[in-house]
């Protein structure tokens, strides 16, 4: 029952808070934008249910990585790190790739570093990492 409280539990509930947090950044706010990117390349944005359960998969990998930076690194420095590693890495990657819209960066990155901030406090409050 311990590792679940510990461990199971926190990686839960932040996957389940990545989730929502990516869910409503993309569909409600930036939505708009990937759209318009994507039209403007000849592509349409991708929205079918199948990359809703890769970002599903993407957000428990993500709390995951964030579980384990925080046996390490205290809240602001997880915080940090898994930041950089979850969605920095991520942006340059598909701008790379021209399939990130730039435009959506004064959005994203506050609510990226609130996403990993509210994810990196969930775990560290229930798995005593604080």
């Amino acid at each position: 029952m311990k590792f679940f409280k510990k461990t199971i539990l926190p990686i839960f509930l932040a996957t389940g808070w990545i989730s929502i947090s990516e869910f409503v950044r993309n569909e409600f706010l930036a939505k708009s934008y990937w759209i318009d990117h994507y039209d403007k390349l000849g592509l349409t944005f991708p929205s079918e249910p199948v990359n809703g359960v890769v970002w599903g998969i993407w957000s428990f990998f993500f709390a995951v990585t964030i579980f384990f930076l925080s046996k390490k690194f205290n809240l602001l420095q997880t915080t940090l790190f898994s930041w950089f590693v979850g969605f920095v890495m991520m942006w340059v990657v598909t701008a790379n790739l021209l399939v990130f819209p730039l435009g959506i960066l004064p959005l994203a990155i506050p609510l990226s570093i609130l996403e990993a901030f509210v994810a990196a406090l969930i775990i560290h409050k229930l798995s005593d990492q604080s």
